[in-house]
């Protein structure tokens, strides 16, 4: 996007780009879909990012999600928004938008270097970035006045994103924030032996807490795993989860079943149950209200045994458990599981109107290294490309 958009406005580009291809990791987002945006209007855009939204005002008030969509029509690239305003290729295939934004860039005239491993970066006392990179075998140079670093982060490493960009801006006197996967699923206290094989769950609410403070709760799509939390909730909450985990507190998750419904209103239900029907113990029970696979677990849960009769005392241990089931948070996944990124280059660091060092002139910055991470949802896809465009206009038009 960047080299686009420096080289429409006039500018001589060269892209070096790592792997054998561009865009890998855009490729494979929203699980080969492509989920490139999101159609909210900016202020509610912008609560999605952390930790500082208000950084990208600049960038988003020169292009947004609809400069995105109108980019990708004049490519041939028509788009679709699903449920939570989520924006998609209508083809359906991340390829798609890859290929179009690709092609884009060379009619453009950037000329684009692949297998092209950057080794080294310095810079002369006249403003002059030398870069120094293995190319097929050869070593070469590349020099000029003004130089971006679009690396990513860490996540993802299997398509490039090894954390390169973090090293280069150490060396050209940058600070980087702690790093920490974010968008990651969380692993769970004892779930190893309990041998869950990717089970979906619907319309529940998680609650997070760490040392018995409230840090989090989402409703909606969740995924137990053989190792713990996945899915859309965990992934949103995973962020406060990481930091407290690394922060050596101690993080409950707790899980409410039927959140629709209040303890009176389950009670009412679990008699009803047992008035219909012929229902002889607690695994009966449980399966009228949830999942065959929870079964054992949420007895387990309730202090029950699968086999045991119903009566009152077991009725309160089944509404206790079915509204505030309480797991424990024992670690988080890795950088090669998780979405994005969190930490990057300090934003006290950068001009947010130009996306331009403010210690080193010419040098700048977008995309995942920064200090810059958001929700699900197509947010991240979007920082990105805004990003990028806003560095790009400013490389090629500012002195």
């Amino acid at each position: 996007m960047a080299a686009g958009r420096a080289a429409e406005l006039g500018a001589s580009v060269l892209l070096l780009e790592k792997m054998e291809k561009p865009l890998r990791k855009l490729r494979i987002s929203g699980k080969g879909r492509g989920n490139i945006t999101n159609a909210k209007p900016v202020e509610e855009f912008l609560q999605k990012i952390h930790p500082d939204g208000s950084f990208l005002r600049p960038a988003f008030s020169l292009f947004f999600n609809t400069h995105l969509i109108q980019l990708l029509s004049k490519t041939g690239v028509r788009t679709v928004e699903e449920r939570g305003d989520r924006v998609f290729p209508a083809s359906q295939k991340a390829w798609d938008v890859a290929e179009a934004l690709l092609s884009w860039a060379r009619r453009m005239e950037v000329d684009i270097l692949c297998l092209a491993q950057v080794t080294g970066i310095t810079r002369n006392s006249e403003g002059l970035f030398s870069v120094a990179f293995d190319h097929r075998k050869a070593k070469r140079m590349a020099q000029g006045r003004k130089l971006l670093l679009a690396t990513g982060g860490l996540a993802y490493p299997a398509t490039g994103s090894t954390g390169d960009g973090y090293g280069f801006a150490k060396k050209l006197g940058h600070s980087v924030t702690p790093l920490r996967p974010s968008l990651t699923p969380i692993e769970v206290a004892g779930f190893a032996k309990l041998r869950f094989n990717d089970l979906p769950l619907r319309n529940v609410r998680l609650t997070a807490t760490a040392d018995g403070e409230k840090i989090g709760e989402e409703f909606g799509e969740l995924m137990f795993t053989g190792f713990g939390v996945s899915g859309a909730i965990a992934l949103r909450m995973s962020r406060n989860i990481v930091d407290a985990l690394e922060a050596r507190r101690e993080v409950a998750l707790l899980l409410d079943w039927k959140p629709a419904l209040s303890k009176l209103q389950l009670q009412n239900r679990l008699e009803r149950e047992l008035q219909g029907n012929d229902i002889p113990n607690v695994g009966s029970l449980l399966r009228k209200l949830t999942p065959a696979p929870l079964v054992p677990f949420l007895a387990e849960q309730a202090g029950l045994q699968v086999r045991a009769k119903i009566c009152e005392n077991v009725k309160e241990k089944i509404v206790n458990t079915l509204k505030c089931c309480t797991l424990r948070a024992s670690g988080y996944r890795p950088f090669s599981e998780a979405i994005i990124t969190a930490g990057g280059i300090s934003l006290n660091e950068v001009d947010e109107s130009t996306m331009q060092s403010k210690l080193v002139k010419g040098l700048y910055f977008a995309g995942e290294l920064l200090d810059v991470d958001a929700d699900t949802g197509g947010y991240n896809l979007q920082v990105a490309f805004s990003t990028g465009w806003l560095a790009g206009s400013k490389m090629a038009t500012d002195s």
